[in-house]
C-alpha cells in the first residue's frame, strides 16, 4: 500500500503543479483526450483497413459500374478456382499444420519438462515466426534444397543421389514447419507448464500408471493449446504467398499467388472475387479462434508446475537412455529444418560458383548500386526505403496499437466486438491489403468531384501499419490488465483525468512492452512483402524483401547477400524483443 501512497502524492503534487498552470487540468480537452484519441485511431483504421477491404468486396460485385455476381459465381463455380486452387490451398495449409504441430509438440515437450543450458535463449527464439521475414526463410531453403544446394552438395560428397525438392509440395510443407513449429511449440509450452503437479500426484496415489496420469490429466489440458496453434498455423499457411511463391512458383499456386498473378495481368474483378472469397474464409476462422482463445484465456493453474528435470540424468537407466536418445534425434531433426536453412542462405552469400569462400556476391551489390539502370534493384534505395517505412510504421502503429490496447483492456459493453474488429487484419493476407489499397487509394477515389490519391510510399506505409499494429497491441494490453487497478483509482481520487492517470501512471508502468510492441511494428514492416510486391511504384520503391525476391529470379548468390542483410536488421529486432519483452515474463499476448 505504501507504493500506492507514494504514487498517489506524485500524482497530488503534479496536479497541484499543474493548476497554477493557464490551462486548468479540468479542462475539456484534457478530459475527452482518450475518446478523441480513440476516435482518431478508429478514424485512421477505417480508412487503411476497412474502406481499402470494402473496396475489394466491392469490386468482387461491380462490374463496370454494373452491380453482378459474376465474378464471384465464376469462382464458386469454377472446378479449375474449387478444385486446383482453393482446394489445393487447403490440402497445403493441412499438411502445414499437420508438420508444424509434429514439429513443435516434442520442442514444447522438452521445454517445460527439461532444464539445460540455454533453454531460455531457445523459448526466446519461438516468437522468431512473428518478426523473422518469410521471404528469407524462403532464400534459406532455396539455398538448401535447390539443385546446387547444400542438401546435394552433402549427398555428392557422401557418393549418393541427389534430390530436386524446390518447386514440391514437400518443399512449402518443410517451409511452412519452419515458420510455424515456433509458434505451437510457444503456445504449447505455456499450457503444459500450467499443469498442476497436484493434480498429477493425486491421479498417481488413485493407482494411474504415469501413462494414464498423463493422458488423464496432462493431455486434456493441452489439446486447447495444441488446438489454438493449429488454428493460427493453418490460418497462417492458407494465406502464405511469399514462401509458395518462391518454393512452388505459378504451378504450384495457391489463392494468394493466383491473386497476385491475377493483379499482374491487370484483371482485377478476378482478383477481387477470389481475394473476397478467401477473406472469408480466414475471417471466419480467425473468429473462432479469437472466440476459443477468449473463454480459454486464464484457464492455467500454475500454482504448482511440475519440475524440471535435467537433461542429462543421475543415473543412466534404460528409460533414461531412451528418453535422451529421443531428444537427441530431435536436435538432429531441428538442425536440418531450422538452423540449416539460414546457415546455408549465409554460406551461399560467400561461396562463389567455385565452391570457394568469396565476396563477389556482396560486390555484385556494390556494383549494381553504381552501374545499375533505374529501372533494375538497386540494393541502397532498398535498405533506405526499408528503413524509411519501417520509421513510418512506427509513428502510425505503436500509438493505435496503445491506444487500442487500453480500450481492450476496459470493461464495457461491445469489448468482445471492438477486440474482434482490431484483430481483423491478422486475418487478412497483405495481398488483399495491398489490392484494396491499391484500388481504393492508389488510383484514387473521387469525393465532391476531386480524386483524392496517396502515393505508393504512403500506401506502403499504411500497409505496414496495418499488419503491424495488433502486434503493438498483443504486447501492451496483457501488461496493462495486470496494473493494479488501485493506482488508477488512487491518481482519479486526487482529481486526475482518465488520459492523465493513463499517461503519468499506466503507460510508464508498461514502458517496456510498448518498447517490444514498436520492435515488433518495425521488424514486421522490415520483413513485409506481400502488400509491397503490390504497391510498389518500380524499383524506386522496392525494400529489401522485394529486392530479395527480384534477384532470386536471377541470380542465387546476391539474392542471398541481400538476404544476410535483411538478417541483420531482423535480428536486432529480435534482441530488442527479447530483452524488453522478457522484462514482465513474456512478450505480451504472445
Amino acid at each position: 500500500m505504501s507504493g500506492i501512497r507514494d504514487t498517489a502524492v506524485r500524482i497530488y503534487h503534479r496536479l497541484r503543479g499543474s493548476a497554477a498552470g493557464t490551462v486548468p487540468v479540468g479542462s475539456w480537452i484534457e478530459r475527452h483526450a482518450l475518446g478523441l484519441v480513440a476516435a482518431a485511431t478508429a478514424a485512421v483504421l477505417l480508412v487503411v483497413f476497412y474502406f481499402p477491404i470494402a473496396t475489394v468486396f466491392v469490386e468482387a460485385v461491380v462490374v463496370d459500374g454494373a452491380i453482378t455476381a459474376e465474378p464471384l459465381v465464376d469462382v464458386l463455380t469454377s472446378e479449375f478456382y474449387l478444385v486446383d486452387i482453393f482446394w489445393f490451398t487447403t490440402y497445403q495449409a493441412l499438411l502445414s499444420t499437420v508438420a508444424s504441430v509434429a514439429l513443435g509438440l516434442p520442442a514444447a515437450w522438452i521445454l517445460a519438462r527439461f532444464e539445460f543450458p540455454g533453454r531460455e535463449l531457445l523459448r526466446s527464439l519461438t516468437i522468431l515466426p512473428f518478426v523473422m521475414p518469410s521471404i528469407m526463410v524462403a532464400i534459406g531453403f532455396v539455398a538448401t534444397f535447390g539443385r546446387n544446394g547444400t542438401l546435394n552438395t552433402v549427398l555428392e560428397a557422401a557418393g549418393l543421389p541427389t534430390v530436386e525438392l524446390l518447386f514440391t509440395l514437400p518443399a512449402i510443407v518443410i517451409a511452412h514447419a519452419f515458420y510455424n513449429a515456433p509458434l505451437v511449440a510457444r503456445v504449447t509450452t505455456a499450457a503444459w507448464e500450467s499443469v498442476d503437479a497436484a493434480a498429477i500426484e493425486t491421479a498417481r496415489s488413485l493407482g494411474a500408471s504415469p501413462t494414464r496420469a498423463f493422458y488423464d490429466v496432462v493431455v486434456p489440458q493441452l489439446l486447447p493449446a495444441i488446438a489454438i496453434g493449429a488454428t493460427l498455423t493453418f490460418v497462417f499457411t492458407f494465406a502464405s504467398f511469399p514462401i509458395v511463391l518462391a518454393l512452388g512458383g505459378f504451378q504450384l499456386a495457391t489463392v494468394e499467388v493466383f491473386v497476385y498473378s491475377r493483379i499482374r495481368n491487370l484483371a482485377y474483378a478476378e482478383a477481387a472475387a477470389l481475394a473476397a472469397v478467401e477473406t472469408v474464409i480466414s475471417l471466419g476462422l480467425t473468429y473462432l479462434y479469437l472466440r476459443y482463445e477468449g473463454r480459454k484465456r486464464g484457464d492455467g493453474q500454475g500454482a504448482n508446475p511440475q519440475p524440471r528435470r535435467s537433461v542429462w540424468p543421475a543415473s543412466w537407466t534404460p528409460g533414461a537412455i531412451g528418453t535422451r536418445a529421443i531428444i537427441a534425434g530431435y536436435a538432429v531433426v531441428v538442425l536440418g529444418v531450422f538452423v540449416v536453412p539460414i546457415a546455408s542462405m549465409v554460406l551461399t552469400s560467400f561461396t562463389g560458383g567455385s565452391g570457394g569462400l568469396t565476396l563477389e556476391h556482396y560486390r555484385f551489390l556494390l556494383e549494381r548500386q553504381q552501374t545499375g539502370a533505374s529501372y533494375q534493384v538497386r540494393p541502397l534505395p532498398a535498405v533506405w526505403n526499408s528503413l524509411l517505412f519501417g520509421a513510418g510504421t512506427l509513428l502510425i502503429a505503436v500509438p493505435m496499437g496503445v491506444v487500442l490496447a487500453v480500450l481492450t483492456t476496459r470493461s464495457f459493453r461491445g469489448r468482445a466486438a471492438i477486440d474482434a474488429l482490431t484483430m481483423a487484419p491478422l486475418a487478412v493476407s497483405g495481398i488483399v491489403v495491398g489490392l484494396g489499397l491499391l484500388r481504393g487509394l492508389v488510383f484514387g477515389v473521387e469525393i465532391l468531384g476531386t480524386r483524392i490519391q496517396v502515393t505508393g510510399a504512403v500506401a506502403i506505409v499504411a500497409a505496414h501499419a496495418v499488419g503491424a499494429y495488433p502486434f503493438v497491441t498483443r504486447s501492451v494490453a496483457p501488461l496493462l490488465g495486470n496494473l493494479d487497478s488501485r493506482l488508477v483509482e488512487s491518481a482519479r481520487s486526487l482529481g486526475a483525468t482518465r488520459a492523465r492517470a493513463l499517461v503519468d501512471i499506466e503507460l510508464p508502468l508498461v514502458a517496456a512492452g510498448v518498447v517490444a510492441g514498436a520492435a515488433f511494428a518495425f521488424a514486421i514492416s522490415i520483413g513485409e512483402f506481400d502488400s509491397t510486391v503490390v504497391l510498389a511504384e518500380g524499383s524506386a520503391s522496392y525494400t529489401m524483401p522485394v529486392a530479395v525476391e527480384r534477384y532470386l529470379g536471377r541470380r542465387l548468390g546476391p539474392a542471398t547477400a541481400m538476404g544476410c542483410l535483411l538478417l541483420g536488421v531482423t535480428s536486432l529486432s529480435f534482441v530488442v524483443i527479447e530483452r524488453f519483452g522478457n522484462r514482465y515474463g513474456g512478450q505480451g499476448g504472445f
